[in-house]
This record gives structure tokens, C-alpha cells and sequence, in this order.
């Protein structure tokens, strides 16, 4: 099974940037991949997917114009870039993968197979 590590979270004032990186253990070209973050008190949630391909990407509504998810297939990492962040994007954020070749974009955890540990990401107001 691919290990995922996440890095790049941290405490950033509101309408600040940064760019969170996920490392892969293994090979996930074939695979679509997302990011999910946990807010305190609240249930996991979908924030962005790409497709095996890089050719597609689906966004939660709350955070599209303002995050751009992107992969590099060669170095086997992923990456969510992060502008205009607000205080309501303080969560944990994870990186997923699935791992049933050629297939679409998921919203659902529970169609992802391998997750990170999480990165902690705070937008100060």
C-alpha cells in the first residue's frame, strides 16, 4: 500500500498563502488523488481532486478561484496551493489516494485506500 506524508501546513493571517505537498511512497500516476480536511468539531471533508491524468480537477465549492491542486506524477507528489485563505479553512488537511487504476474523481473518503497523517493548517483573522 502507498505511504503518503504530508508537509507545508502552519499558522498564516487571513488572506495569506501556502502550499501544502504530499509525498508518495510508491508509484500513483494511474490513480486519481485528493485532498480532505477535518475543522474542529466537524466531519471530514472533500476540498479538491485530480484525476490519474492531471487533466481534470473538481473543487469544493467554498474553496474554488482560491486553491489549485496539481500533481507531479515524476517526483510522485502531490500539491495543493492555498491563496486568499480564511479563518475558516483552519483544519487538518489530508492527502489521499485511491488506488483503482484509471478511474474518476471521488468526493467520497471512503473511496480512498491510503491516507496521510495530516498537516495542520491555521488562519489567524
Amino acid at each position: 500500500q502507498v505511504q503518503l506524508v504530508e508537509s507545508g501546513g502552519g499558522l498564516v493571517q487571513a488572506g495569506g498563502s501556502l502550499r501544502l505537498s504530499c509525498a508518495a511512497s510508491g508509484r500513483t500516476s494511474t490513480y486519481p488523488m485528493g485532498w480532505f480536511r477535518r475543522a474542529p468539531g466537524k466531519e471530514r471533508e472533500f476540498v479538491a481532486g485530480i484525476s490519474w491524468d492531471g487533466d481534470y480537477a473538481v473543487y469544493l465549492d467554498s474553496v474554488k478561484g482560491r486553491f489549485t491542486i496539481s500533481r507531479d506524477d515524476a517526483e510522485n507528489t502531490l500539491g495543493l496551493q492555498m491563496n486568499s485563505l480564511k479563518p475558516e479553512d483552519t483544519a487538518v488537511y489530508y492527502c489521499a489516494t485511491r488506488n483503482d487504476a484509471y478511474t474518476a474523481i471521488s468526493r467520497r473518503s471512503t473511496d480512498y485506500t491510503s491516507w496521510g497523517q495530516g498537516t495542520q493548517v491555521t488562519v489567524s483573522s
